[in-house]
């Protein structure tokens, strides 16, 4: 059994304007950078035995803030794990965009949700197999949380308004090829975050 915990990078001036960033590479803010250092003081109360990063340097600067804390290197890149892309929406809000593609309307050049699935799903579980009975931390972002949790949970969470905040962490377990997710929506104030390592 291996354990990933999937944490959504820190904020960003994209996020407090409440702009969609997808695969623009839009960097942490000061409030992001204590984010991953309030989340990263959490996790130290753990065992963790790798980590890992969307390339993306919001995700890539929270990994290495947590890794300081954890005690873990450099954090490897997997580009399996990078925002979903939202084409022609990136930079918008989400008023912006619905005035420029009603409901229903597709986004030129945005990825789907089960676009986002199919790569970063068999990306964890390929983690899974090569960290046997492990801890692994991946730092990624809210679509492609928010995607993965939908999909191995048969749409039952996220719950309606249910956001995936900045910081937070969702533990997944990996066993016999199958993802499956144990925690949901841990913040630092969370005692089970305490234990998101223990075996």
């Amino acid at each position: 059994m291996t354990f990933i915990s999937l944490v959504r990078h820190g904020q960003t001036d994209w996020n407090l304007a409440k702009r969609i960033q997808g695969s623009s590479d839009i960097p942490l803010n000061a409030t992001g950078r204590e984010q991953a250092e309030t989340t990263g003081r959490a996790l130290a109360g753990g065992r963790f035995d790798a980590i890992y990063a969307s390339p993306l340097s919001r995700a890539m600067e929270t990994a290495r803030i947590i890794s300081g804390h954890v005690g873990l290197g450099r954090p490897e890149a997997l580009a399996a794990v990078a925002e979903r892309n939202y084409g022609e929406a990136e930079g918008m809000t989400g008023e912006q965009i619905l005035a420029r593609w009603p409901e229903g309307t597709p986004v030129p050049g945005r990825e789907t949700r089960d676009e986002v699935v199919a790569r970063a799903l068999p990306a964890l579980r390929d983690l899974g197999e090569r960290h046997p009975d492990e801890n692994v931390i991946v730092v990624s972002h809210g679509g492609v949380i928010s995607s993965l949790v939908r999909h191995v949970t048969d749409h039952a969470l996220p719950g309606p308004g249910e956001l995936i905040p900045n910081g937070s962490v969702h533990r997944f377990i990996y066993e016999d090829g199958a993802l499956t997710l144990d925690r949901f929506n841990l913040g630092p104030e969370d005692r089970d975050l305490f234990t998101a390592s223990v075996m």
